[in-house]
């Protein structure tokens, strides 16, 4: 008479043994390897592609010196939560721009000319080591801030979006402070009324 199968008697069925690790990992791979395709495939449908940023030209002077030269090539590929654009070509000389999936981009420009509103009386704020004056755009009804770096060889301005926070101008200053030696300030005089 046989015995009846016993699951737990190796010696009456080795072929049927299974290691329970074995079938667990059988199972997972499959299953994570479609959840793995699904969310890749979600989460590039919702990051649009970035369109080159255009930038028009202004004054830059200096655009081409050595200073400009060095901090451009010394500027980080974020800041904050925008990323290093590409310009849209011609692109001037001495210019980036950062940006997100929405809204406006964040633009550096180097060497640009003493802005003329920067006087001795003018406030200026010191956001690591790099003394900043800010130029609010909206008495020309546009939504963003340019700060220009004052105390370097050459000028530096960072436009910026209104509600970007203040990492972008923090990133900024320490590619700046990095890169170019601090100088004396050049205020033109105050204007007589």
């Amino acid at each position: 008479m046989s015995e009846p199968d016993n699951p737990e008697n190796p010696e009456l069925h080795p072929s049927e043994k299974r290691n329970p690790a074995l079938i667990a990992t059988a199972v997972a791979l499959p299953v994570a390897l479609v959840v793995g395709v699904i969310a890749a495939a979600v989460i590039a449908g919702r990051t649009p592609a970035l369109e080159p940023v255009g930038l028009g030209p202004v004054q830059a002077p200096a655009a081409e010196s050595t200073e400009c030269t060095a901090l451009m090539g010394s500027l980080p590929d974020k800041l904050g939560s925008y990323t290093r654009a590409e310009l849209r070509d011609p692109a001037p000389p001495a210019t980036a721009a950062w940006q997100q999936p929405e809204g406006d981009p964040v633009v550096l420009r180097c060497g640009l000319e003493r802005p003329p509103e920067f006087d001795q009386a003018s406030a200026l704020s010191v956001v690591d080591g790099v003394q900043w004056f800010e130029i609010s755009g909206a008495a020309q009804g546009i939504d963003a801030s340019t700060w220009y770096a004052v105390d370097r060889g050459v000028y530096v301005a960072l436009t910026v979006p209104n509600g970007s926070g203040p990492t972008p101008l923090q990133d900024a200053s320490s590619a700046v402070a990095q890169t170019l030696p601090q100088q004396t300030l050049d205020p033109a005089p105050i204007a007589n009324p």
